[in-house]
């Protein structure tokens, strides 16, 4: 596939060039999945997703699956949001409950335990993305303090933040002020910790220090029409990945802030839709619940899959399936990768 034509543009929302990948070279991985939407790859082609069934699905090299699932400690059903694997195998997983959130530790035999439930003497509300780095910390983003978490949908949300959680477990809010925080990424230098802010329409970043501070926010890029940053990824080349929901927007970001549109899947008149009530603050479940698209249900991850991780692989919220797409640069070795 040949590379879109790079057509830089400004941080005011100027137009991204046109979407040149084309929806016939996107392949299903997966089948009978429940709300996928965070998605993980590692060497030996095991591919992870959230799957509200209760916990975390599989998709095997050979394409068997397996479904990892368990009950909270309430006796509740989870609901994971974001996903992370861990060296022996267990994962965490952000819990986007209804009313309650916190980070948890599943086992493949289906335990689910208490990870991190509250920062600064507050229980965490619905909880977003969990993200282990190479330094031995762990991000965690809630979007919204609202409830319910509908009303951050809104471009003056103001109230999501991350959390960072030390080696030794010490946790604390590390930014706050966010517009509705979803993924977050450790730029491949270590010296950033970039963020999508959803409904703020930004992908913003911060400098990480080495003790895990964070310093003041920038905005790298503020989107436009359309544009709702949720998932996020670097290739090699110290470029990031946006996955816009709604649009089914995949979006590449230079260094610079120049943006190219690689990927889109919506109809005009449904975005139209969801743009009037996003612009009204009247934007709710509906215009997230429902989708009109050819091929993609609400894309909200990416990771790069593959020996070469030139693979991308998008979750969704909407659909049962997870798509992968051939990309010509190769994605940056996430920290579980190598994991056995």
């Amino acid at each position: 596939m040949n590379a879109p034509r790079n057509t830089p543009t400004h941080r005011d929302g100027a137009a991204a060039t046109e979407p040149v990948a084309a929806l016939a070279g996107l392949e299903p991985i997966g089948h009978g999945l429940v709300r996928p939407e965070c998605v993980l790859a590692t060497q030996r082609g095991d591919v992870y997703c959230a799957d509200w069934r209760g916990g975390v699905a599989h998709v095997r090299p050979d394409g068997t699956q397996a479904l990892y699932r368990g009950r909270m400690p309430d006796g509740s059903d989870p609901k994971p949001n974001g996903i992370a694997l861990l060296p022996d195998g267990d994962f965490l997983f952000a819990h986007l409950g209804p009313d309650t959130g916190g980070v948890f530790r599943l086992t493949r035999a289906g335990a689910i335990t208490p990870w991190l439930t509250e920062v600064d003497g507050q229980p965490l509300p619905p909880t977003n993305f969990v993200l282990p780095d190479a330094a031995g910390r762990t991000w965690v983003t809630v979007s919204t303090r609202r409830t319910p978490r509908a009303l951050g949908y809104r471009v003056d949300c103001d109230d999501g933040f991350i959390v960072c959680v030390q080696p030794d477990g010490q946790a604390r809010v590390a930014a706050d002020g966010l517009g509705y925080t979803n993924e977050v990424a450790v730029h491949p230098d270590g010296r950033w910790l970039y963020v999508n802010e959803t409904f703020a329409r930004r992908l913003s970043r911060f400098p990480l220090h080495a003790d895990g501070t964070l310093g003041p926010r920038e905005t790298v890029v503020q989107f436009g029409a359309g544009d709702f940053p949720d998932g996020l990824a670097f290739d090699e080349e110290g470029h990031a990945w946006v996955v816009s929901i709604v649009s089914n927007r995949l979006i590449r970001i230079a260094p610079d802030g120049s943006r190219m549109l690689w990927l889109q899947d919506c109809e005009q008149d449904h975005l139209d839709w969801v743009e009037a009530a996003y612009r009204a603050g009247t934007m709710d479940r509906p215009h997230l619940d429902g989708i009109r698209s050819q091929r993609l249900r609400n894309i909200s991850s990416i990771a790069f899959a593959g020996a070469d991780r030139r693979t991308a692989l998008l979750g969704c919220l909407l659909g049962d399936t997870l798509h992968r797409l051939p990309l010509p640069v190769a994605g940056q070795a996430p920290i579980h990768w190598s994991y056995p």
